[in-house]
C-alpha cells in the first residue's frame, strides 16, 4: 500500500466524483470509516445521503445493502431468521441485510423501537444473536443511517443508547450553485455511480484502520479530550452528558484525522476539529429540546471553556 495520506486522498477524490461540493461530509465519513464507526446523516431528502453511502462501498470494493426502514419493519428483517428446511429437517439461518460491509439504514427513525434495537448488538459488538446462536459480521462493517429532521409523523426518535453507538452525526446541506451545476452535468448520460470503480481493497482498508490505532496520543491530549467530555456531564444546560464511549470516539476520530493529514500524533486542534460531529448527538439539553442546534451550542461552549494544553 502507498503512503496512507496519498491512499486516503485517492479515496476522497474517487468519492468526490459522485458527491459534489461536500468536502466536510466526505472527510467526516472517511474518518468514521477509518475509526471503525457508524455514521448518522441527518438532513432533508435529496441532498445525496444515499449517494454518499454507495460511493463509500464502491470505492472500497465492498458489499452494499440497503434497508428501507418502515413502521412495519421486524427485527428478523434486519438480522435474519431461521427457516425450517423440510429436506434436512433442520432449521437453516437465512442472513439478513446486516451481513454486508456497508449497510444503509434509510430513514432509520421510521423503524419501530423493536427493529431499531436489533441494530444495537450489530453496531456495538459486530455480531448478531438469533435463536440463541451468535453470528459474526464482516470485519469491515459500517452502518450509515439517514433520517429526515423535518418529518415527525410516523417516526420513532432514536433512543440515547442507539445514538451513542453512532461514531458521528453529520449533515450534508444543500450544494452551492457551482456544485449543483456539476451534479446536473454529471447525470446527462447516466449516474456517476455507474462508472465508479474501487481504488482500494477491503484488506487495504483494514491496514489503514490498523494504522489509525498506531497514531500516537499523548497523556496531555488524552486528558484534554476527557476534560471536554466531563465538562458536558456537569454543564448546567444539559440533562445528559457524553458517555465514556464518546471519549474513545473523540480520540479515535482525532487519530484518523491526523492520519489523513499525514501526522504521526494527534494535537488539541485535531480534537477541536471533530468535537461537534462526535459529541453533539450524544448529549441532551435540559430544556428537553432535541434540536441539533441546541446541542451544538453547548458543545461550542464547552470547547470555549476547557483549557487547551500547550
Amino acid at each position: 500500500m502507498n503512503d496512507p495520506k496519498q491512499t486516503l486522498a485517492l479515496l476522497y477524490q474517487n468519492m468526490a466524483q459522485v458527491v459534489f461540493g461536500k468536502k466536510e461530509a466526505l472527510t467526516l465519513s472517511l474518518i468514521t470509516l477509518l475509526g471503525r464507526g457508524h455514521l448518522l446523516i441527518e438532513d432533508v431528502p435529496g441532498v445525496g445521503k444515499t449517494s454518499l453511502a454507495r460511493s463509500i462501498a464502491q470505492s472500497i470494493g465492498g458489499d452494499f445493502k440497503r434497508l428501507q426502514c418502515t413502521p412495519d419493519l421486524m427485527p428478523s428483517d434486519v438480522t435474519g431468521s431461521s427457516i425450517f428446511d423440510q429436506r434436512s429437517h433442520n432449521f437453516e439461518f437465512i442472513p439478513g441485510p446486516v451481513f454486508t460491509n456497508i449497510l444503509l439504514a434509510d430513514e432509520i427513525n421510521r423503524a419501530p423501537p423493536r427493529a431499531q434495537s436489533s441494530l444495537l448488538e450489530c453496531m456495538a459488538e459486530n455480531q448478531v444473536s438469533v435463536d440463541g446462536k451468535t453470528h459474526k459480521l464482516s470485519a469491515v462493517f459500517i452502518v450509515i443511517a439517514t433520517q429526515n429532521p423535518l418529518e415527525y409523523q410516523g417516526t420513532y426518535a432514536l433512543p440515547e443508547a442507539q445514538l451513542d453507538r453512532f461514531f458521528m452525526r453529520i449533515r450534508m446541506g444543500y450544494p452551492d450553485t457551482e456544485a449543483e451545476l456539476k451534479m446536473v452535468a454529471s447525470q446527462h448520460h447516466g449516474h456517476p455511480l455507474d462508472k465508479l470503480h474501487p481504488v482500494i481493497t477491503l484488506e487495504e482498508l483494514a491496514a489503514l484502520q490498523n494504522a489509525v490505532e498506531n497514531v500516537r496520543v499523548s497523556d496531555e491530549v488524552a486528558g484534554y479530550a476527557l476534560g471536554l467530555v466531563q465538562a458536558t456531564r456537569s454543564h448546567p444546560n444539559l440533562s445528559l452528558g457524553a458517555s465514556p464511549r464518546a471519549t474513545l470516539a473523540l480520540l479515535r476520530a482525532a487519530q484518523a484525522l491526523a492520519l489523513m493529514q499525514g501526522g504521526e500524533f494527534i494535537t488539541p486542534q485535531h480534537i477541536k476539529q471533530i468535537a461537534l460531529p462526535v459529541l453533539s448527538h450524544r448529549i441532551i439539553p435540559r430544556s428537553g429540546s432535541q434540536t441539533a442546534q441546541a446541542a451544538e451550542t453547548v458543545v461550542n461552549e464547552v470547547l470555549a471553556s476547557v483549557t487547551v494544553p500547550v
